[in-house]
């Protein structure tokens, strides 16, 4: 094991090698909130990032109050890799380009039953399910490049000879009505977990978890049935959520944002959508609050991004990847905000949580096709 569990003060460590990159606001954020009331441990990521007020890519655990702020508006965001039957070597990129069509609109009557079966109190926000989402979230196609674990590959029933499909999306308007709501009620402050207040965001809080689960099972789904193929689920894991957790025998509430649990088994962690996905097997300690990274982590704030990259690369430019990939990006400032280069490199990532004992390294996935977006992005 390395140098990549750093101590920065008293109950806040940081999983990052020397050669990380990490930005000081990330880090002032960290420590501001390590410093709020009730808060006893905080573990920053590799992939730590600067938020609205508070870090991404980091787990908070506290006692006796509950800060809904911390998790943000994408309650319930994580990754869901299914295993599908396209055969990996006769794949023609045009053709699943051209069958996967325009994805952006709510699903159709047809789905409704199946709506329904998953998600029974679906009213208000059911359009937006089957919807991927703006921002950073996507829907890949991918194949298994690199297997370092076969056993624990093929006990997952994962095949290298077929591609895989990574999706990444929460809970869509929900999470911020929920957020938007508990602002106006209580703004940054913290709930006394016995409070009236503090149960009925956990119900909400909740709900929006399961709705999220849904989502990404009828994204998948949807994607699917357009490909003319099927597939199975191998993992769906929340990487922004809230839960009761003990922690050096203290018990008390974990809080992740963009920080994914490592109790749940393997987990996908995914690079830019330049870049390689890695599946991880969790070895979690103490010192990373049993978490970890949720992806890459942003380099570049989102209104820096198109001045940066358009000097260097064009809209078409960027919808080819150096992996021979294929992004569908129609919107041109997300495609932009979401450039290879905004991104911290997914290996340097990997390493650090490798160097610090959290993670062993199962397989590399590599894109194929990514879909965002057919025209003008919508949240």
């Amino acid at each position: 094991m390395g140098n990549s569990i750093q101590t920065l003060s008293d109950g806040v460590t940081l999983i990052a090698r020397a050669d990380t990159w990490i930005e000081g606001l990330a880090i002032q954020q960290l420590q501001h909130t390590a410093a709020l009331p009730g808060m006893r441990r905080v573990a920053g990521m590799p992939d730590l990032h600067p938020g609205r007020g508070h870090p991404v890519g980091a787990a908070f655990f506290s006692t006796g109050l509950i800060y809904p702020a911390l998790i943000g508006s994408d309650i319930g965001c994580g990754m869901a890799l299914w295993q599908t039957e396209l055969e990996a070597h006769s794949v023609k990129l045009s053709k699943l380009n051209e069958r996967l069509g325009n994805l952006d609109g709510p699903l159709d009557e047809d789905w409704l039953p199946r709506i329904a079966e998953l998600l029974p109190e679906a009213a208000g926000y059911a359009g937006a399910l089957g919807t991927i989402g703006g921002g950073n979230h996507f829907a890949e196609i991918q194949c298994l490049d690199e297997i370092y674990d076969a056993e624990g590959v093929a006990t997952l029933g994962l095949s290298k000879r077929h591609l895989q499909l990574l999706v990444h999306s929460g809970s869509r308007g929900l999470g911020q009505a929920i957020l938007d709501e508990h602002m106006r009620l209580h703004g940054h402050a913290g709930l006394d977990v016995a409070s009236k207040a503090a149960r009925h965001y956990l119900a909400r809080h909740d709900h929006a978890l399961a709705f999220a689960d849904a989502n990404r099972i009828l994204i998948a789904e949807r994607m699917l049935a357009r490909l003319r193929t099927s597939g199975q689920r191998v993992l769906d894991i929340h990487h922004n959520l809230m839960t009761p957790a003990t922690i050096a025998g203290e018990s008390g509430w974990m809080h992740r944002k963009g920080a994914t649990p490592a109790d749940q088994g393997p987990v996908v962690i995914p690079g830019s959508r330049g870049d390689y996905s890695y599946l991880v097997h969790p070895t979690g300690t103490l010192a990373s609050l049993y978490s970890l990274a949720h992806g890459a982590g942003r380099r570049w704030m989102r209104s820096e991004c198109k001045a940066r990259v358009s000097k260097r690369h064009t809209h078409a430019q960027l919808s080819r990847t150096r992996l021979g990939s294929e992004v569908i990006c129609e919107d041109r400032f997300l495609i932009y905000e979401e450039a290879p280069e905004a991104y911290k490199p997914i290996d340097s990532v990997i390493a650090a949580m490798v160097d610090a004992g959290v993670v062993r390294v199962m397989a590399r996935l590599k894109p194929v096709l990514t879909y965002k977006t057919r025209g003008e992005c919508c949240e």
